[in-house]
């Protein structure tokens, strides 16, 4: 498929593409846009390209396309901006024929809302794999089914073979597939192909109450509900103009480091399993599980779900809950040193991690990735810091970074994490003082829009919020740290042998779910 002209005034770069753009007043904190042309929306795209800021989020309503971009491309209107572009006949110019981070986001577009990128690499579906009955199910039309048919990219070469992995994968994992092109053992091309566990989150949240939509959000991603939750309840707030009290804050600071704490302890043992280093999952599996425990109890809820909740927090965490978190701290902490120790000195065990599994920092750079998989080739990007946010903006976060994009950065990037998490929540829970811990949330009579950034165990999640006058939700978008993250475990796989894909892909551990929305 051929790029269109770039001589055509629908497509020739704008200088400024801010430039004239029409400010959204109801959108807040950060400021959104409708650009005059496609012109300024292939200028963003292309200095995206040139790598001159971030794709933060590109996603669609039935009449529109919404490209949120952060960092130097943005500089001029506050480094964080959301750029929208009317589509009246369904087509705007391809993002991903210059930056291919927005391949599949454009795809997935393309999928719910029928919106076609033109000039784009690749025109295959994403999410829709043929079950849905109907095609494009958020367009204000509903387009035609797509063919169950998947055409993988063509693969030609001497002594090649391929080597099927998936959906369906031994354990209680998630569904993906993989499709290995291998030349003997050695891995020369990995295709990943996503989206079956679709769940219609956008469509379920259209006409939701605030109740029900952060209940929803708070299971895109059950691993990382709490995220999830603050990340929608931030956009909200920032929406309706809402300051959550000081306690409430403060106890969403720790329960977003506890689920830190549980996830980053399961992924060091898995880790370790799947270099068949059994002891360290046993071992971090207890850690894991005394934290769970202690969410638990403090909470009501193992994962600490349906906590958070727009204004502040559904319930209180009463005194002998907090003390629960102080006595696991004190616990954990000198295990977790002796499980760091007993890694750092096996020698079998590091020669499976290190040098693993490696990611060029151009391309995470590229790709903007987050969490762990981003701060191991040394991108020094954490949400809680650089968009900080409360009580993140009072006690900040120590960023973890190495620098040799192997499996063992990776882990070690979670050990540094847990370590700084048992120091936040231990900070967080000494300032805590008595008060409430919701504001009161009132309907703004107006339409109100919202976006937050949220740093998860993974990476950043983003929330993208339009209200209705009467406080419904008219339109919901959530981004995963995964969509920056998958298509950079094809490359980590790249020259490895096939038999390192289980150890490389948990060092990774990127949400199917919270990507297949």
């Amino acid at each position: 498929m051929t790029a269109p002209s770039t001589s055509s005034p629908e497509t020739t770069p704008a200088a400024d593409p801010f430039a004239g753009a029409e400010p959204v007043v109801a959108h807040r904190p950060w400021p959104r846009f409708v650009l005059q042309d496609a012109a300024a929306w292939t200028a963003l795209a292309m200095a995206l390209g040139r790598r001159e800021g971030d794709l933060v989020a590109l996603f669609a309503d039935a009449d529109a396309v919404h490209m949120a971009v952060r960092g130097a491309i943005a500089a001029p209107v506050g480094g964080v901006a959301v750029a929208s572009l009317p589509v009246p006949d369904g087509r705007f110019p391809s993002v991903g024929a210059h930056h291919p981070p927005a391949i599949r986001l454009e795809r997935a577009i393309r999928d719910l809302y029928g919106h076609i990128p033109e000039g784009a690499l690749d025109a295959r579906p994403w999410l829709d794999h043929g079950v849905w009955g109907t095609g494009t199910p958020l367009a204000a039309r509903a387009g035609e089914p797509q063919p169950a048919d998947y055409s993988f990219l063509p693969v030609t070469g001497e002594g090649l073979h391929q080597i099927p992995v998936g959906p369906v994968h031994a354990g209680i994992i998630e569904p993906g597939h993989f499709r290995f092109t291998a030349n003997g053992e050695a891995v020369v091309r990995l295709e990943e192909r996503l989206g079956y566990v679709h769940k219609g989150v956008e469509g379920l949240a259209a006409g939701a109450s605030l109740e029900r939509a952060a209940k929803l959000a708070g299971r895109v991603s059950g691993d990382s509900t709490v995220a999830y939750a603050l990340a929608f309840a931030r956009a909200v707030e920032a929406a309706l103009g809402i300051a959550p009290p000081p306690r409430a804050h403060l106890l969403r600071g720790v329960l977003a480091e506890l689920e830190r704490l549980a996830n980053h302890l399961g992924d060091i043992g898995a880790v370790c399993n799947d270099a068949a280093f059994a002891l360290m999952l046993t071992q971090c599996g207890l850690l894991r599980e005394e934290v769970l425990r202690t969410a638990d109890a403090a909470t009501g809820h193992r994962l600490m779900m349906d906590m958070i909740v727009p204004g502040g927090l559904a319930r209180d965490v009463p005194a002998d809950g907090t003390e629960r978190v102080r006595v696991l701290l004190s616990r954990l902490e000198p295990r977790f040193a002796r499980i760091v120790e007993l890694y750092d000195t096996t020698p079998s065990l590091l020669d499976r991690t290190v040098a693993t599994g490696f990611v060029k920092p151009a391309d995470v750079r590229r790709f903007a990735a987050g969490g762990h998989v981003g701060r191991a080739t040394g991108r020094d990007f954490d949400a809680r810091r650089d968009h900080a946010y409360p009580p993140y903006d009072r006690i900040a976060p120590i960023v973890a970074l190495r620098e040799a994009g192997d499996v063992d950065a990776r882990l070690w990037v979670r050990i540094d994490e847990v370590r700084d998490s048992i120091r936040l929540i231990r900070a967080f829970l000494d300032e805590l003082r008595a008060g409430p811990v919701k504001a009161e949330v009132v309907p703004a009579g107006e339409v109100r829009e919202g976006i937050a950034m949220v740093e998860a165990f993974r990476g950043d999640v983003v929330a993208w919020v339009r209200l209705a006058a009467d406080g419904t939700v008219a339109r919901l978008h959530l981004r995963d740290a995964s969509w920056f993250q998958w298509p950079l475990l094809e490359v980590a796989i790249d020259g490895n042998i096939v038999a390192d894909f289980p150890i490389i892909n948990k060092s990774f551990n990127c949400s199917y779910s919270g990507h297949d929305l």
